[in-house]
């Protein structure tokens, strides 16, 4: 016999004891109210956004605009990410080799015309390119180049990307200063993030943030409130006698920028960068704590000191002969000390208590490991690469080594498309407009302009676990026709294929010249298997044979 199941009002279990109450007495009301609870539970579909489940009851957030959420902080931030990059080892180690992959020995520039929109021929766009490029070498590997006649192009890139990992943006003034034996009056000056900011100290307003005045309609930069000084100089500046310049964003009849502000957007509307460490700082720093108390632990664990009780109370041990050596009283007290491997006297009715300090601690390695992990997840270095340490498979090894290359690949195309090409183009206008460089049509059209402003930049190759392997993976993309001499050459060497086939000939013709050149190997069909030497003519009679 089946037992029969008590039937449920709707919406009964969405009911609890006051609600019944009410429904009892008034109905109506209480209809209302189970409703008002049933759109309730729906509406509250994702746990993340729970006020009442115990794990996110103290979940502070708040719903601000990009810059409410960044420039309070932006100040400590800065100051937190130097010091760390000054002293913590992984943050050091993260910015370095960031640096290191991603502007290496510098971005070099390969002129790329488009010379069928120009109707230019193969060797004219050649020798267009050639010249172009020999005149930006003449600029750029030039410390005129740097407003302060230190660095050349390929260190102020370094220095640029630097700052922008450590501070959040850098900002790079384009003034033109005419100098003595420089044909080019345009300079680069790179400027600190702290340096931009409002005006005597001024609070934000609609129009200007944090030293950018934008257009209140658009968003775009204005001009730039550049301080005369870093406000943390304190050898000759006051508080009241700092001055500010006003640095228009764009020339008044041309219309060729004056800054370039070089930061990473994240949200629409963001007018300042976040230093690269920003979502790992306190990780780095208790790390660094818990590493600096396991090193000293480990240091007072290798002073760890014998003790000898002995009848007089004082024993000294003597180094020369390996012995202790019994001395007065006053001598024992001068004893009672650490030291490496030190043996100390006790006075008498004193024992010894023999401490175990558990150093190294073995447990050290796999934690800080997976906190590593977890760092280089979040800067998006793998572990193997951020600590520059493979002992995986070949390849996971490798699958560490492409997944770096992917991040490095990407903020080398942010750096060559805020930096180094609008450089490129800024500095290619002067070069035209002096007459150092032909180009019929560039100032008139901006279609031309863009086809003359066409370039590749070639850095450093990325890493490779095994080289052989990742050639022949090149020599079958060329023939496969999924890439190009050109493109491989530059992916494998950070070379310039153009220029090996003018040097590649070079070589060659002073080889031939001086009688260099090696025999050419015989063709694989003339030797039979299992032997090193062609086999003999037929039509040859043996030695000592008839003719």
């Amino acid at each position: 016999m089946l037992n029969a199941t008590k039937r449920k009002r709707p919406g009964s279990d969405l009911m609890n004891t006051i609600d019944r109450i009410v429904n009892y007495f008034d109905p109506v009301r209480g209809a209302r109210r189970i409703r008002a609870r049933a759109f309730e539970s729906l509406s509250g579909s994702f746990n993340g956004a729970s006020r009442t489940r115990r794990a996110l009851k103290e979940w502070s957030t708040q719903n601000a605009d990009a810059d409410a959420d960044i420039l309070y902080d932006l100040p400590l931030l800065r100051e937190r990410s130097r010091d760390l990059i000054r002293n913590a080892p992984i943050a050091v180690g993260a910015v370095g080799t960031s640096i290191a992959n991603v502007v290496g020995t510098g971005l070099k520039l390969q002129s790329r015309v488009d010379s069928e929109f120009l109707n230019l021929t193969e060797d004219a766009a050649d020798a267009w390119e050639d010249h172009t490029e020999r005149e930006w070498r003449l600029f750029s590997e030039s410390q005129e180049c740097d407003i302060s006649r230190t660095l050349n192009f390929f260190g102020l890139q370094a220095l640029a990307f630097r700052q922008t990992l450590e501070n959040g943006d850098v900002f790079a003034l384009l003034p033109r200063i005419d100098r003595e034996g420089s044909p080019y009056s345009l300079k680069v000056q790179l400027v600190e993030a702290d340096r931009v900011c409002n005006e005597n100290w001024k609070s934000d307003t609609e129009t200007l943030t944090a030293g950018v005045q934008k257009d209140p309609a658009t968003g775009a930069p204005i001009a730039y409130h550049v301080m005369n000084q870093h406000p943390g100089q304190t050898r000759f500046w006051k508080r009241d006698g700092g001055t500010w310049k006003v640095v228009p964003a764009f020339g008044a009849k041309i219309g060729l920028r004056n800054v370039l502000h070089l930061y990473e957007m994240t949200r629409p509307g963001q007018t300042r960068g976040v230093p690269f460490l920003a979502p790992v700082m306190e990780t780095l720093k208790q790390l660094d704590r818990y590493t600096e108390a396991e090193l000293m632990a480990a240091v007072v664990s290798g002073l760890f000191t014998v003790f000898v009780k002995s009848e007089s109370g004082a024993l000294e041990f003597d180094v020369t002969t390996g012995m202790g050596v019994e001395t007065g009283a006053a001598a024992a007290d001068d004893d009672m000390k650490l030291g490496n491997g030190a043996i100390v006297g006790l006075k008498k009715n004193e024992s010894i208590e023999s401490a175990n300090p558990g150093r190294p601690n073995t447990s050290f390695d796999p934690f800080v490991k997976s906190i590593l992990e977890q760092i280089g997840a979040a800067l998006g270095i793998p572990f193997e690469v951020l600590i520059r340490h493979f002992q995986s498979s070949y390849s996971a090894s490798r699958a560490a080594l492409l997944e770096a290359w992917r991040f490095f690949r990407s903020r080398r195309v942010w750096l060559v498309s805020t930096f180094c090409q609008p450089i490129y183009e800024i500095w290619l206008y002067e070069a035209i407009a002096s007459g150092r460089i032909a180009a019929p049509g560039f100032f008139s059209d901006p279609l031309v302009r863009k086809a003359y402003c066409g370039s590749l930049w070639v850095g450093d190759s990325p890493g490779y676990v095994d080289p052989q392997k990742d050639v022949d993976a090149a020599k079958d993309r060329v023939n496969g026709m999924f890439s190009t001499l050109d493109e491989e050459t530059a992916l494998l060497t950070g070379g310039d294929f153009e220029a090996n086939v003018r040097q590649m000939a070079k070589e060659k013709r002073m080889l031939k010249k001086n009688d260099l050149l090696p025999a050419p190997p015989a063709p694989v069909s003339a030797i039979s298997p299992g032997s090193s030497q062609p086999p003999a003519d037929p039509n040859k009679p043996e030695e000592g044979g008839e003719e």
